[in-house]
Formats: C-alpha cells, structure tokens, sequence
C-alpha cells in the first residue's frame, strides 16, 4: 500500500509535475485552494504534506500555507510538512520550521531533490510510528523482557520454541542479567500459563529449611514440626517451579531433586509415602557447574538432567543496543510508579550509560535509574543525575563503537544548537542535508525533540484559545 501525501500549490503546472514524479511512490492528492487543502487532510491523514507559503497570487504576503501548517500540525502533530517557498522568502520559511515543519524547500524546484526530501520526510514519519506503537504496546518488551538485539531476539526465538514442551530447562548467566525474567517468559509462553509459577532462590535458604521448604514436612517430623505443611513442589502442581542458584544445592538434597527429575515423585521429610507431582523445572545459575562438577561439587547426572535444554544469558556489556532502550523502559515505569512526569535521557548521559561496563547487569541499571527517578528534581537527566563523572567513564571501548557514539552525539547537538532545523545543522556539521538525514535514520534520532520553539509556538496556540 502506498504512502499518502498531499501538495498544496498556487500554481498547477508545479502541482502537475510533483503529480508525475511522485506518484509511482505515492498515493498523491493536489490542491490550490487553501479550504479543500484542509479538507482533503482531514479526510485523508497524509503522512507528508508540501505547502506553498503564498496561495494567493494577487496577495502574496497573504500567508495560507502558514495557516495551514499550523492548522495542520495542531490536528496531527506527527505529520512531516515540507513548505516551497519564493528564493527571498527564508525568514517565513524559517517561521514555519518554528512553527513544526520538517524543513523547507526553495523554488525553483527541481524534483529530483525534491523527491530525495519528501523520502526522507516519509521514512522519518514511519520510524516515529514504529516508536510510538512501540511505546503504546510493550516499550519493546516480551513478557518483561526489553531488547532487541541480535542476541535478546535470539532469546524470544528460543522462549518460543521451548516453552510449549515441558523439558527442563537450565539458564545460565551472570547475576542480574534476567535469569528470572527469562524462566516467567517460559511459563507465560506454556500451556501452564494459568497455573502457578513458584521461585525458590536455593541460594537464599539456610541449609537446614531448605529441604522442608522444597518437599514440605508431615506433623512432627522434626522439632517445630506442628503442623503437615506442603512444599514447593506441591505449590506448582500443574505448573512451573523456578529453582534459582541451584548451584548453591547441598549435595543430598542434589538426589532428592534428581529422583523428582527420573519419577516425577516426591517425598515429605518425615514421609515414606511417594507423592506424585506435575512440575515444570527450570532451573538458574551465575555458577560454572562443569567447574562444580570437576571439583565434585555438583553432581554430574543432575547437570545433565537439568540441562536439557541450556540458555546462556548474556551480560549487558555484551549488548549494548539495548542499554538506551532498557533505560527508557524503566524511566517510563519508575515515573509512572512514582507519579512523576516523564523524564529523558540527555545525549551526555546516554553516551555515559553505553560506556559503563555494568558489572551488575539489568539489575544494576534498573537500580540507577529507579534511584535517579526519585532523587533527580531534572526533566532531563545528565550524567551527574546517575551518578557518573568524566573521570569514571573508561575508555577500553570498541572503537567502531566510541565512534556511533560520538557521531549520533555530534549530530544530536548540532540539531539542538540549531532548534532541529536540519539545513542549518548540516551547515555546522559540514554536510549535506542528504547525509545529515541518513544520519539521522541511522540513529533513529527524533528532530522534533530540539525544535523547542515550535513547544513555545503549541503554548501560544493554546493561549490564544485559552483568551
């Protein structure tokens, strides 16, 4: 299906030549007349829209194109608007870029360049689509999981592929890097989904409770024992128990779990009476079990039982793509969990959370900018906010990776000098705007962020229907 785009021109040779050179691509609409313009954009909902600035021959600082870019913009904020002005036209032109439009063009008009920029205006109005239904679903989240590099893809495929089955399943990781996160997509996913999914954090249970918590107990089994009580296995009947740290297993409750995996039956301590139990394992650990194994720590035939089916989960170091993405995940939920209004990423702090080794992974990340939501009285975090300074930013980074980030940063500053107008930010930076463009699709970077005068332009809008 084609794109829909809208050209409003005073004059109809022009209007007939954009006709011609766009329609092979587009799904074009024309007019002259600045009432049908309006109506054929409520109508319509183009994504991109040129206007001529004087629709009025007779009358050329008669303004219809500004009035309706404002109109326009004001009924759909995301439409991109190229406005075709007169060669001593660019301080009206310059008004209208205040005003919301994406740039503007200077006749004559020639349309091979002209074409170049209306794709531009086309591709950037889908990239803000995507962005917003992504953030109006899941903020690129599966079943809690945000990411969506190569590796975290990987990670869904693999959630997919498994979690009908009831293997066992063995993720492995280091801490903080999602393992649970991972193990509850493995049970939304499966057919166990509406039955219960029971964590045991085998690593944060004393010793001598750990066997009563997993198995339960019978009425006086023991000295305190006043009570029947069931265990973990018993709580995820028909679903899935979670067994975290399972490296952290004392060998002889190491067998009991092994005899579940072989029989599907489990004993209460103080019971000789088999229960049977329908249980999903899945099973995590930051540990090197073939290590434990060597040094006869871990049992050999319990590894194997459990890793059925492995998943190795990477650090966060080792995907960076997702570090800007994970962070404006929690920003969002953390603002809204403290009622806070929405904050954003500065560039500086952006590029100091890439350059974090994060030793403690997602978690560690949550925690900062859970702790920075609430403490920072900023709309726009810096640096200083998460708590980094200059000197604790390392520099063994992949250079290839140094260099994206000190490119989208030069470039993201440039459009902030400039209000976003592109043309003026690919003077400063000594490129074309066809480059300057590329740069920005590459980065996904939102022009609309920096044209801060078309937020003051919006206020006056609002102050005028207030009056």
């Amino acid at each position: 299906m084609k794109s829909k785009i809208l050209l409003v021109d005073d004059e109809e040779n022009i209007l007939k030549q954009m006709r011609w050179a766009l329609e092979p691509d587009y799904e074009v609409f024309t007019t002259s007349d600045e009432g049908e313009a309006m109506s054929l954009f409520e109508q319509e909902k183009p994504p991109v829209v040129t206007l001529d600035l004087s629709l009025n021959p007779q009358n050329p600082a008669d303004l219809g194109g500004m009035r309706l870019l404002d109109q326009m913009l004001s009924l759909a904020p995301v439409t991109r608007a190229i406005v075709i002005t007169g060669n001593d036209d660019e301080a009206n032109a310059m008004r209208a870029v205040r005003l919301g439009a994406l740039d503007y063009y200077a006749k004559p008009i020639r349309l091979e360049e002209l074409k170049v920029m209306i794709s531009r205006a086309s591709h950037i109005h889908q990239l803000q689509q995507r962005v917003q239904e992504n953030d109006e679903s899941t903020d690129g989240a599966f079943h809690g999981i945000v990411g969506t590099s190569k590796s975290m893809k990987d990670i869904y495929r693999f959630i997919q592929r498994v979690a009908a089955s009831d293997i066992s399943v063995l993720i492995c990781g280091e801490s903080g890097t999602g393992k649970e996160v991972v193990a509850h997509a493995l049970h939304e996913q499966s057919q166990r989904k509406n039955n219960p999914f029971v964590v045991v954090n085998c690593g944060a249970i004393p010793e001598n409770l750990l066997e009563s918590e997993l198995f339960g107990h019978e009425k006086g089994s023991f000295t305190g024992a006043h009570v029947q009580k069931r265990g973990k296995f018993e709580l995820a009947h028909t679903g899935t128990l979670f067994l975290d740290e399972i490296g952290e297993l004392v060998p002889p409750l190491q067998v009991k779990l092994l005899r579940f995996l072989q029989d599907r039956k489990i004993e209460r301590v103080g019971s000789t009476q088999p229960l049977e139990v329908d249980v999903r394992i899945v099973a995590a650990t930051n540990r090197d079990l073939k290590r434990d194994m060597e040094n006869h720590v871990f049992r050999e035939d319990l590894y194997y039982r459990l890793r059925v089916v492995p998943l190795d989960m990477p650090p966060l170091r080792a995907r960076k793509e997702d570090i800007i993405l994970l962070a404006q995940y929690f920003l969002k939920k953390y603002c809204q969990e403290h009622r806070k209004q929405p904050i954003t990423l500065s560039p500086e702090a952006e590029g100091a959370l890439l350059m974090h080794p994060w030793p403690g992974n997602v978690r560690e990340l949550e925690n900062l900018i859970s702790r920075s939501v609430v403490l920072s009285p900023r709309s726009v975090l810096k640096p200083s906010d998460l708590g980094f300074a200059l000197d604790q930013i390392p520099t063994d980074v992949n250079l290839k990776f140094a260099r994206k980030a000190i490119e989208k940063d030069f470039v993201q500053k440039a459009l902030h000098r400039n209000s976003g107008i592109v043309s003026r930010a690919a003077r400063e930076l000594g490129i074309s705007r066809v480059n300057l463009y590329e740069l920005i699709d590459k980065y996904e970077i939102r022009v609309k962020e920096f044209k801060i005068a078309r937020t003051v332009g919006k206020l006056q809008v609002k102050r005028r229907e207030v009056i």
